[in-house]
């Protein structure tokens, strides 16, 4: 089986690569207590933690090549203190570029400090 390719999508500074790979989606399950499939299903519904929303946006960032220590500062720069929506919308790009191997049509998140 072979990888998709990382979603490229504009975020908080500059075009970022978002990616869940097999092993960060273990850690996904690990830190929500949950399948994936429930998971996704759930989240997509907008039945979702807030820390959940935010794992999976940092762990699609280091999936994608961003160090985790940066991953978790664009957490803390672009996603915490915007509304939950714009992060929620970011979370289920990710989510459905998993399940599906597609983008959405609309994959840009303007972050702004």
């Amino acid at each position: 089986m072979t990888e998709a390719p990382a979603l490229h999508i504009f975020f908080g500074d500059q075009e970022r690569d978002f990616l869940l790979t097999p092993e960060l989606v273990a850690e996904l399950e690990r830190l929500t207590g949950q399948g994936i499939g429930g998971f996704a299903r759930r989240f997509m519904a907008g039945d979702f933690h807030l820390a959940h929303l935010h794992h999976t946006i940092r762990l699609a960032l280091i999936g994608g090549g961003t160090d985790p220590q940066e991953a978790a500062a664009l957490i803390a720069s672009y996603v915490v203190p915007r509304p939950v929506l714009e992060g929620f919308a970011l979370a289920v790009a990710v989510l459905d570029h998993l399940m599906t191997g597609t983008a959405p049509a609309s994959t840009t998140q303007e972050g702004k400090a």
